[in-house]
């Protein structure tokens, strides 16, 4: 399981590792100042790239807000960890309960006692956030919705997110049912990542079941170029929020936006924020895995120098300004002795980006360096003293 975090960004200064992301070690954090100056009506929100986890927009992004219909983000990540793993199947078929028919809000409009496949009832989930639906597939999966419950906050747990806590399956408004926009910004990224079998689902526009057909209620999928998930999400307490997906030139964005005054509100403002992402900040690849970046000096070495890379690539986020500004160096303490082990880590590579904490990855020696014998260790020890270099 892709188990993902964000990198705090006071501390990284929007850049890390791609390969960072494969060992869970990100985390979500404040953005720059830069990004501090963007005026939105939204109460929560953040922005981040999903290649660097460079946080673009932040605002109130730790605090607790309720996510209605966002949060069946959690109950379709729980029912596509069943069909990935193999326990369930898109065939399969569940009976529609009276708790499931009496359900009220957005609905697919099953029918009592009908059954209704998984693959149905997912497209009735993702594009007609029916809640319907998403008590038949809890019931159909663990017997009942508490017990679903409980597999979710399960799932929530392991994927990291520390400021969430489900009470339903279906966003229905509870004092305790609670998330961050970090969080599911988290969540949306796992879903993409791990799930890209069933993710493009999101992107699609209308569904019909029993006749009656409906148009899925993001409203960048009808507005925005490259725009393909994931869910609204709207009550009284929660205002209008949008966990939103766009890919511009390979590049995407997720977006959390949350409590918005009107529908126009959201779909306004999830736009403009979407354009300030793509526009003001890029990618840059500076290094791809395996490439030398320096070589530096080995004492005592039967080699003279040991070429200096990085395991994996290395891009960064940066405003046109930051980019303009930016300065590398690679730190070493002095000549490295031998032996030298392939694959250490024997400097560091220092990036420095306008005014923010210098950005600081490892450098793992590209070879393997046995150490001269003592006769050879005695010449070069004296070659060093006469002429202050080693001499092989």
């Amino acid at each position: 399981m892709l188990l993902f975090r964000y990198l705090p960004m006071k501390s990284r200064a929007r850049a890390t590792f791609v390969a960072l992301f494969m060992a869970a070690a990100l985390l979500i954090g404040a953005p720059l100042n830069s990004a501090v100056a963007f005026e939105t009506s939204a109460k929560e929100v953040i922005l981040v790239d999903d290649t660097t986890g460079a946080v673009l927009l932040d605002k109130n992004s730790d605090r607790p807000m309720f996510p209605a219909s966002m949060s069946k983000l959690m109950t379709l990540y729980v029912v596509f960890s069943k069909l990935t793993e193999g326990s369930l199947s898109l065939e399969d078929q569940m009976r529609v309960s009276e708790k499931a028919w009496r359900m009220g809000g957005s609905r697919m409009f099953v029918e009592l006692n009908s059954r209704v496949s998984v693959e149905e009832l997912l497209r009735g989930v993702i594009i007609q956030s029916g809640n319907d639906a998403c008590i038949v597939l809890a019931e159909g999966i663990a017997g009942s919705e508490s017990q679903f419950v409980e597999i979710m906050n399960a799932a929530a747990k392991k994927l990291d997110l520390h400021n969430s806590h489900f009470m339903n399956v279906t966003g229905w408004p509870h004092p305790e049912h609670v998330t961050t926009a970090r969080d599911l910004a988290i969540l949306a990224h796992s879903i993409i990542r791990e799930f890209p079998l069933f993710y493009p689902i999101f992107k699609e526009q209308t569904y019909t079941y029993n006749g009656i057909k409906q148009g899925n209620r993001n409203p960048l999928l009808y507005t925005y170029s490259g725009a393909d998930g994931l869910k609204t999400g709207h009550t009284q307490a929660s205002g209008y929020g949008l966990l939103a997906s766009a890919i511009r030139d390979g590049r995407r964005l997720i977006l959390l936006a949350n409590g918005m005054a009107n529908v126009n509100d959201r779909a306004r403002e999830t736009e403009r924020m979407l354009d300030y992402g793509f526009n003001e900040y890029s990618n840059y690849t500076l290094f791809k895995a395996g490439e030398i970046v320096e070589q530096i000096e080995v004492w005592l070495g039967d080699k003279a120098n040991v070429p200096l890379i990085i395991n994996h690539d290395l891009t960064i986020t940066l405003s046109r300004a930051e980019r303009r500004d930016m300065k590398i160096k690679v730190v070493a303490p002095g000549p490295i002795p031998a032996p030298v082990r392939k694959g250490s880590q024997v400097a560091k590579l220092v990036i420095l980006a306008s005014d923010q904490k210098p950005i600081e990855i490892p450098l793992m020696a590209g070879i393997e360096i046995g150490r001269l014998s003592a006769f050879g260790r005695i010449g070069a020890a004296f070659n060093h003293l006469l002429w202050g270099e080693q001499n092989h």
